[in-house]
């Protein structure tokens, strides 16, 4: 298994069993709605599909996860269907009375991809989200088309499933930064090679939405007609594309990259030299801006703001998440954060902004928690709290170890994905939970109070003689 940033740090906090003990007590008073999944392997990514039907009181949704096997079965790619409750349906007991050791009822296995190697990444193509690329530990990025590939049975000794496509680039392994566009089907890499890789894949999904099973090679297998991979599957590989460009600028592996949301040339990346590029296709394949030493130790994540393209979230190993503002970044490398939101006590592994409110961002780390925060109440409290955690909104603590990977539910954008591995703590397995927290923490102060003053109307007219 991968290890990214340092030890979870004492300073006084309570231990893992202590905070958790405390939060599962506090479950029917936070959250809104709450499904814990136990895995019998660890997951390293989780990512939502799209959604399948819609009813009154839930919806259907794909969700995609892997299982990282140690050996005796092979790794998977994970095809889910998952039933999210609508706000305002859960009941608080229902909440309350789940068993950490069970597999939640409201997400089911759909269908199970063999995986070359362990998937340490999943991101779904805006433009299709059931086209998902992989990265795992190897120079190349693996491109699946979900629906078309056949369900295996997952057995030792299994053949692998065929990706739909590789993308090759990469001189050395490309583990974990992977990102697709959202304006044009574009792919986007970091690696061990210290270079960003780019690629398009736009004549393979062209081909697909006219041809469904069948992937057409624009790169080194010949443009032949190549049906999708199978246990009856006869071609000795996969279609190949090679990549539209290489950049270099960093000095250690790149950790993370993101796309612009406004435009498919522009992009960025973080890396173990910690420092964060930006980077623009038009202009040649040299950093556009470089800021040197952005933290103060390995960058793990980061992430660009599709509701306002000046604000760019990054996380560190030095434990903090930092808001920059490209407008404020010199193409001699400077530039200071807005603000060093500083909460975990442990490298932080993912940064994520809300797809709904452009100041609400999510955050989680190797100390098993997960923090929403919302960078317009920085400044609103006062005391000794604020000195803690400047714009914390909501502590998700249901994890009892690394939350490697989580995702906002662009459906429902207060639900969230969420998966740690568990490994260190309970000696195997990971946990996946999808939750969503009350929604009195983040609705507008004066409407909370308005709504609670006719609740307690309501009570004390029921209870007066």
């Amino acid at each position: 298994m991968k290890e990214r940033g340092g030890k979870v740090a004492g300073g006084g906090r309570p231990t893992v069993d202590e905070r958790y003990s405390q939060w599962k007590y506090l479950v029917p008073i936070l959250y809104d709605w709450l499904a814990n999944h136990n895995l019998v392997w660890p997951s390293l990514s989780c990512r939502w599909g799209p959604q399948l039907e819609q009813a009154t009181y839930k919806s259907r949704q794909r969700l995609y996860l892997s299982e990282q096997t140690d050996g005796s079965v092979p790794n998977t790619l994970v095809i889910a269907n998952c039933e999210i409750v609508k706000p305002r349906v859960a009941a608080a007991e229902h909440i309350s009375q789940f068993n950490e050791e069970a597999r939640s009822p409201y997400v089911k296995k759909f269908k199970t991809i063999i995986h070359p190697g362990e998937v340490n990444r999943i991101r779904e193509l805006p433009q299709n989200s059931n086209i998902i690329a992989t990265h795992t530990d190897s120079p190349d990025v693996l491109i699946w088309d979900v629906e078309a590939q056949p369900n295996r049975h997952v057995v030792l000794g299994a053949p692998e499933s065929r990706p739909d496509l590789i993308l090759r680039g990469h001189q050395e392994n490309a583990e974990f930064a992977l990102a697709m566009c959202r304006s044009e089907p574009l792919v986007l890499s970091g690696g061990k090679d210290k270079s960003v890789v780019l690629w398009s894949i736009h004549d393979h999904i062209s081909t697909l939405a006219t041809e469904p099973g069948l992937t057409k090679s624009p790169g080194a297998s010949g443009g032949k007609n190549l049906k999708t991979g199978g246990d009856d599957d006869k071609r000795t590989e996969s279609p190949v594309i090679q990549a539209r460009g290489v950049f270099q600028g960093h000095d250690d592996t790149v950790e993370d990259v993101h796309f612009s949301p406004s435009s498919a040339q522009e992009f960025c990346s973080v890396g173990d030299d910690s420092c964060l590029i930006l980077w623009d296709a038009r202009i040649g394949s040299s950093p556009a801006v470089k800021v040197e030493k952005a933290h103060n130790a390995d960058l793990h994540c980061v992430d660009w703001n599709s509701l306002d393209e000046n604000l760019i979230l990054t996380g560190s190993a030095d434990n903090t998440v930092r808001l920059f503002d490209r407008r404020n970044l010199t193409a001699n490398g400077v530039g200071s954060p807005i603000h060093i939101f500083e909460n975990h006590s442990a490298a932080v592994l993912c940064v994520q902004w809300s797809p709904d409110k452009s100041s609400v961002f999510g955050s989680s780390a190797e100390d098993g928690v997960l923090n929403i925060w919302d960078h317009n109440k920085i400044g609103e409290c006062s005391g000794t709290a604020s000195k803690i955690a400047q714009g914390l909104l909501f502590r998700h603590s249901g994890h009892r170890d690394k939350v490697v990977d989580f995702h906002w539910n662009a459906h429902d954008p207060w639900t969230i994905v969420s998966v740690s591995n568990d490994d260190e703590s309970t000696g195997g397995g990971g946990t996946l939970q999808i939750w969503r927290m009350i929604d009195l923490i983040y609705r507008p102060q004066q409407e909370v109070i308005t709504e609670l003053d006719k609740f307690r109307s309501h009570i004390l007219t029921c209870s007066s003689p």
